[in-house]
């Protein structure tokens, strides 16, 4: 039970990535506030999920830095105070570059940067008061190396910052004994392709990318919850600043 005695905070709670990391740290003794756009699937996940009075949830879009305000505030009413944040919560959908609008300039920045920088703000005044805490963000490898097969330009400019966030805050932190790391996946199987194409293809293009991870296939949100808890529990007591590719070997070379 690593995680005995802690709250946490998952933003992108509801499904995929999010929702699994919520239910590992549930299984290892955390109280867990999910965060999400969507109150209903919230609401669906912590019934799923839920294991007595150790789950809340509020919904919000953590572009807004009120919002980030108001799950640290549940959290800290509900459970007492804050020792953990996932802050995962973002958005996915290739567009080649000379298509990219203001509009979706600020979706990926406003979700994936803004988002998770006032959310580790909000976080990190919190678990200033409790002495400590840690901070994992999810990025992307997309901030790592490109794919022509998924032109994203805003979102992975949106991702490197949040990369180089860590190393920022890792270094300002420190004498507050909060950790802040960075986990950066490939191509995982979760809710977020459906959002940009049609039902009956998703599973054939993500199949496609199988060969495209060394390992030889794409990954699973467990392939990355076991990263991410490891990066906030006690055992890397002395990692921060890091950004650590989950990525089937993709950063490593191809075969």
């Amino acid at each position: 039970m690593r995680f005995e005695g802690k709250t946490a905070i998952v933003t992108g709670g509801g499904t995929g990535i999010g929702r699994a990391v919520a239910e590992a740290l549930l299984k290892e003794g955390a109280k867990v506030v999910l965060n999400g756009r969507r109150v209903d699937v919230l609401i669906s996940t912590a019934n799923a999920i839920g294991q007595g009075e150790g789950v809340a949830y509020v919904a919000g879009d953590i572009s807004h830095p009120e919002t980030a305000d108001a799950v640290v505030g549940a959290a800290t009413k509900r459970f007492g105070g804050l020792d953990l944040l996932f802050n995962n919560a973002g958005i996915f959908a290739p567009k080649p570059f000379l298509e990219h609008t203001e509009s979706d300039y600020d979706r990926f920045v406003g979700t994936i940067l803004k988002g998770k920088f006032f959310m580790a703000q909000a976080a990190a005044k919190a678990m200033k008061k409790r002495g400590g805490g840690a901070i994992v963000q999810t990025g992307s490898m997309w901030a790592l190396q490109a794919i022509g097969a998924t032109p994203s330009a805003a979102y992975s400019a949106a991702n490197a910052g949040v990369h180089q966030m860590v190393k920022n805050l890792a270094i300002e932190l420190a004498p507050a004994k909060i950790r802040i790391n960075a986990v950066a996946p490939a191509v995982v199987e979760t809710p977020v392709y459906g959002t940009f194409l049609p039902a009956d293809q998703v599973d054939v293009v993500l199949a496609g990318f199988n060969s495209f991870h060394p390992l030889g296939r794409i990954g699973q949100p467990v392939d990355v919850v076991g990263a991410m808890l490891f990066l906030a529990s006690d055992a890397a007591s002395w990692i921060t600043g890091a950004v650590l590719p989950v990525d089937g070997g993709v950063m490593a070379g191809r075969l």
